[in-house]
């Protein structure tokens, strides 16, 4: 997906109704937990429980929600426990989906990925059957309208703090890194009060599929609509070009 096409897809999720800004904070909310599981509840010395925070913010989760969260997750943790989870499959016209879950059911998480492929008549394959056509990268995209900074200013930036990569578009900025660099790059950026529309590590195709078929299409976002419902589901990735 490009920065472009990324960044409008940003925008229409933070113009989304109540509700999907509910599954919103039920993902982030998560997040927070096992990151504080596994490095403890002090952002400053918990890169990733940072990098959670920060993308808790560009989605405009209230501070006292975020600290709430937090606090929960360092003093209730051994109630819950959660589990990262991947599903890997095809959807109509051979559109390559991943979904992330974090669950603490798997049996139901899998049975409820299932169902959304089976009515979108897709079907879940094995582990690694799509995974190897995208590759796994940070990404940071910036709005032109919020961001001062030239672009070439932001572009070396970007790149001596261990960006791999800099692309414009009409209306926005992509930085990509590898998954190792990505929180030293968005804390670099975000010390020099660079503001970001979304920063977060993704699955990014090798390339992208056309869909040209109506009913295809159709039976595709039937499976996408499913997932997003899903509070389980963390993330989805396809290779459908926009």
């Amino acid at each position: 997906m490009s920065g472009h096409s990324k960044f409008a897809n940003i925008k229409h999720k933070k113009e989304k109704n109540d509700a999907a800004k509910g599954k919103i904070f039920t993902i982030i909310g998560r997040e927070i937990a096992v990151a504080v599981k596994e490095g403890g509840p002090d952002p400053a010395n918990n890169s990733r429980l940072r990098d959670i925070i920060a993308k808790a913010k560009a989605n405009n989760m209230p501070n006292d929600t975020i600290e709430r969260g937090i606090k929960k997750a360092s003093g209730e943790l051994a109630s819950v426990n959660y589990e990262y989870v991947t599903y890997e499959g095809y959807g109509p016209g051979g559109i390559a989906i991943i979904v992330e879950a974090l669950t603490d059911n798997k049996n139901r998480t899998a049975s409820n990925v299932r169902n959304a492929f089976t009515k979108g008549s897709g079907s879940i394959g094995t582990q690694g059957c799509v995974s190897y056509m995208f590759d796994q990268k940070g990404q940071i995209i910036i709005d032109k309208e919020e961001c001062e900074v030239d672009a070439d200013d932001l572009m070396m930036a970007a790149l001596d703090a261990g960006a791999e990569d800099f692309s414009e578009e009409e209306d926005s900025y992509e930085i990509l890194t590898s998954p190792d660099d990505f929180s030293a790059v968005r804390q670099t950026l975000d010390d020099q009060g660079i503001p970001m529309a979304s920063a977060e590590v993704t699955m990014i195709p090798q390339n992208y599929v056309a869909l040209e078929d109506e009913a295809a299409l159709k039976q595709l976002n039937r499976t996408l609509d499913l997932l997003d419902e899903d509070d389980d589901v963390q993330a989805v990735y396809t290779n459908l070009e926009e």
